[in-house]
């Protein structure tokens, strides 16, 4: 292999996983090369929350939605004999961390009920314009990590299709996955609500209902690939055990195929967490990568830099 690795990715530091991953992306996209992948099957996934931005003490969305409940309580007060509305209505942010995730999620996507799909992304990107992180000194929007957004440019250059598989509200992450990372909203996978289209003045609009369509986590992500992309990616980064389907999914086609684990070990930069973080927890990824065949990601070692300045 031809060492290139001083000539890209400049916020990872030099080491075996920047070499792997691009002795990988050269390999695969080599004509002549054995392990040589037309463009058209060069699919990329990435998880968001925790992978691509930062998700600790709580995912953004789960903040969204502590702004927006009230509104839902005062509508609808039976809501609150749902622990995680009432904790988001207490902003008791110790009892949200020790529910299943599922759960806590529920009310970050009810916040989506009745509002179209275009109000809904309007409402999230005017939260997300001002919306601050609870104890680092930036904006939400500014938790992207800027080796991943070089990683996902970095891949597109090589003819790989970026996407996006999340257990974050789609509609959510559509506001602004243009903007930070260059994916467009086709190309955002996600938890859904249900929808219906209504006729209002004339016109057909369509409005979020109530109603959880697919929680996409876990196997549900492995589901929702093949239901929206139809092809199996052949690159894949998570990092908790949320993405572990995922990755073993990638993993297990033919061909050459890569997937990484990013591992939260730098509480100096950003926070150090695994095991103990039960919303998006990395037990058994963390235990049995290796047997799985499943790269790990060092925050502290492999990366220059997390955040743009």
């Amino acid at each position: 292999m031809t060492d290139k690795t001083s000539e890209c990715l400049e916020c990872w530091n030099d080491g075996p996983a920047k070499s792997a991953i691009v002795d990988f992306v050269e390999r695969v996209t080599r004509e002549g090369s054995a392990d040589y992948v037309a463009p058209d099957e060069r699919i990329a996934v990435f998880d968001n929350d925790g992978t691509l931005w930062c998700e600790y003490p709580m995912q953004v969305q789960v903040f969204f939605a502590l702004a927006q409940v009230r509104r839902l309580a005062e509508q609808d007060p039976a809501l609150l004999e749902k622990p995680a509305f009432k904790a988001m209505l207490d902003g008791d942010l110790k009892t949200l961390a020790s529910l299943p995730k599922k759960e806590v999620f529920e009310p970050a996507f009810a916040t989506h009920a009745g509002m179209t799909v275009d109000e809904f992304r309007q409402t999230a990107a005017q939260w997300l314009d001002e919306a601050r992180h609870p104890s680092l000194d930036y904006l939400f929007v500014q938790g992207a990590y800027l080796p991943q957004c070089e990683l996902l440019t970095y891949l597109r250059v090589h003819g790989f299709k970026t996407y996006i598989v999340t257990g974050g509200g789609v509609e959510f992450v559509r506001a602004v996955a243009q903007e930070l990372y260059d994916i467009p909203p086709e190309q955002v996978i996600g938890s859904s609500t249900r929808m219906k289209v209504e006729t209002v003045d004339g016109h057909p609009v369509l409005r979020k209902l109530p109603e959880l369509g697919s929680f996409d986590d876990r196997e549900e992500k492995v589901v929702n690939i093949a239901l929206h992309i139809g092809r199996r990616p052949i690159f894949a980064f998570g990092n908790s055990d949320g993405d572990l389907a995922m990755l073993r999914y990638t993993l297990a086609g033919a061909g050459p195929r890569m997937a990484w684990y990013l591992h939260h070990d730098d509480a100096d930069r950003e926070f150090a967490y695994d095991r103990d973080f039960k919303l998006s927890a990395l037990i058994e990824g963390l235990d049995n990568a290796a047997e799985y065949g499943i790269g790990i990601v060092s925050m502290k070692n492999d990366w220059k830099q997390v955040f743009a300045d």
